[in-house]
């Protein structure tokens, strides 16, 4: 059984499920949780509810025998039920691993080997089978906790929780062609709440819609921000996210009053609904994370919402974020890149250049530095990987101090204000989750016939954003491989998001004078090709040839999603 003091009673607690649950003592009967997952049948589940189904979740565990700071696994979309047993684990001292229902099972098998948790958790009516031992499984409901296979009992070593225990751990795609957990304490994490709500965002009347899954640390922003600030969290559910005219109806039924998601969310809905975007009078807030917003679609996401605060945030998993900065209103028409504005209170950026000195210059790009108590622990089993992205204090080495090497490179602006200006690495992001381009090379040269891969982010056709794009060279005798094999044998083992939209075929990759992969030259004859693809779609009048209008009540064609350019496709680092 977990032990664990009582928390002061005017400090909202240190631990991620009190600091969450502390308006159940205040205003027991509000809403904590809304949903609408089908038309007409809204749900309110009260802090009262949802901290009553916390404590028998946190029983069930209890009586599971396992030892302080194991890991489980908590495969879910975001519900109710799902938001109390995170909450459960957290009580019972356990660090939760957020999976998606959707993620391939060959990558669950790799995330289980890699965390070696406890336990298996999944919704009442979840579909995954084949979890291999000695891990347990169960399922849970309203009811509580259905045990399907008892976790393997270990001799406890540890009974007393501690606020630098892990809370939980966010896999995300990792170089070495492994998933790379980033391990976040509890007080990392009420630190980091702490310093988002200083700004304001929400208030305990706030209904905040989050449209990211469970698995993403964005949606554990939401949740943070909606419990946090006394208000309700709305999860939309993922397949109605993509689909305008449904994701509108939830936000309607629910009387959302904010939305925080990635920008690409608001693709098709600008596109197709923008009325009935405009008639949700209840909506003030915006908050927009984990990619660059396309001004054109921002204009117009203000103008048919003129009255809402709309808010750009920025951060790395790491550190689930670290700045909040609003949208100017009116934006000039010469604006040419969003702020992202400085450190939430209690934390500090700083740009470092590659001579390891601070840049206190406006225009001059570095990289981004991070010192802030809600910093993650390290790399979950990556003690290498952690020594590169936690390094000393650049400006105090001798206190021991370490900070955040984020690999994203900025400049400042005249006030101090910051400006994203991409990566120094690899990774790139897809719909707001983090890519690292050489997984997804080294899967795609396992493909048989495989030879040669090269993944980069390129404009999508239009312009709107950046899709992930492939370049593979083929042996001769199977040279008439086909795209959708490759794509389907790269979803056995990658997410949704790591899949290449546009794979196209290379007799061979060109290379520059050091030997290095010439990606400008695949990046320019991509655009050439791109532009006369385009060309082929106009008329004899030169007039674009419209796309069809979408069904109503079936989803769009699935979109590729923008996300910031890599260094070397940016037009420099000024603002």
């Amino acid at each position: 059984m977990s032990q664990q003091p009582p928390a002061p009673a005017d400090s909202g607690g240190e631990f991620l499920h009190d600091f969450l649950l502390d308006s159940a003592r205040h205003t027991p009967d509000a809403p904590a949780v809304i949903e609408s997952a089908q038309a007409g049948r809204t749900t309110v589940t009260t802090y009262a509810e949802l901290s009553a189904l916390v404590d028998t979740y946190a029983s069930d565990l209890d009586a599971l025998g396992i030892e302080t700071g194991a890991r489980v696994i908590l495969e879910s979309d975001t519900t109710a039920p799902s938001l109390a047993m995170l909450l459960a684990c957290s009580r019972a001292g356990l660090a939760f691993v957020p999976v998606s229902p959707e993620v391939p099972q060959q990558r669950l098998v790799s995330i289980l080997t890699t965390a070696r948790p406890a336990l298996h958790l999944q919704a009442a009516d979840g579909t995954r089978e084949d979890i291999p031992r000695p891990v347990g499984t169960a399922r849970f409901g309203p009811a509580g906790l259905t045990v399907t296979r008892a976790p393997a009992h270990r001799r406890p070593r540890r009974r007393v929780p501690c606020v630098t225990d892990p809370a939980y751990i966010i896999f995300t795609s990792g170089t070495t062609g492994r998933p790379k957990g980033v391990v976040m304490s509890h007080r990392a994490v009420v630190a980091f709440y702490r310093g988002m709500l200083a700004h304001r965002i929400a208030t305990p009347e706030d209904r905040i819609a989050s449209t990211s899954p469970l698995q993403f640390d964005f949606s554990l922003l939401n949740i943070g921000l909606a419990l946090g600030s006394g208000a309700a969290v709305v999860p939309v559910p993922q397949g109605l996210v993509r689909w305008p005219r449904h994701l509108l109806r939830v936000l309607r039924e629910t009387g959302a009053t904010q939305v925080n998601g990635v920008p690409s969310i608001w693709r098709q809905t600008l596109r197709y609904e923008p009325e009935r975007l405009a008639a949700l009078d209840r909506l003030r807030g915006v908050l927009f994370c984990g990619e660059e917003f396309p001004l054109p679609e921002l204009r117009r996401l203000r103008q048919l919402l003129p009255h809402a605060r709309i808010i750009n945030c920025y951060g790395a998993t790491e550190s689930m974020a670290c700045s909040f900065e609003d949208v100017p209103h009116p934006l000039p028409e010469t604006v040419e890149r969003l702020s992202i504005g400085v450190a939430h209170p209690g934390a500090e950026m700083l740009l470092i250049d590659e001579a390891g000195e601070v840049v206190d210059r406006p225009g001059v790009p570095g990289e981004i530095h991070l010192r802030s108590p809600a910093l993650f622990s390290g790399y979950w089993d990556d003690p290498e990987a952690t020594r590169a992205a936690l390094v000393p204090d650049p400006l105090c080495p001798q206190s021991g101090q370490y900070v955040l090497r984020t690999g994203d490179l900025a400049v400042q602006g005249e006030k101090g204000e910051f400006y994203f200006c991409g990566r120094t690495d690899s990774q790139v992001q897809i719909n707001g989750n983090r890519v690292e381009l050489g997984e997804v090379e080294r899967r795609l040269t396992e493909f048989p016939g495989a030879t040669a891969a090269t993944a980069m982010a390129l404009p999508r056709p239009g312009g709107a954003g950046l899709q992930l794009t492939a370049f593979v060279v083929l042996a001769a005798q199977h040279a008439t491989a086909d795209a959708a094999d490759l794509r389907d044998f790269c979803a056995r083992t990658l997410p949704p998001y790591m899949v290449p939209q546009d794979i196209r075929w290379r007799d061979s990759l060109p290379t520059t004078s050091n030997g290095k992969v010439d990606r400008a030259a695949l990046a320019e004859g991509a655009q050439t090709d791109l532009a006369e693809a385009d060309g082929a779609r106009t008329d004899p009048a030169g007039a674009a040839q419209p796309d069809p209008a979408p069904d109503p009540h079936r989803p769009p064609t699935p979109q590729p999603q923008p996300q910031p350019q890599p260094p070397s496709m940016l037009r420099g680092c000024g603002h």
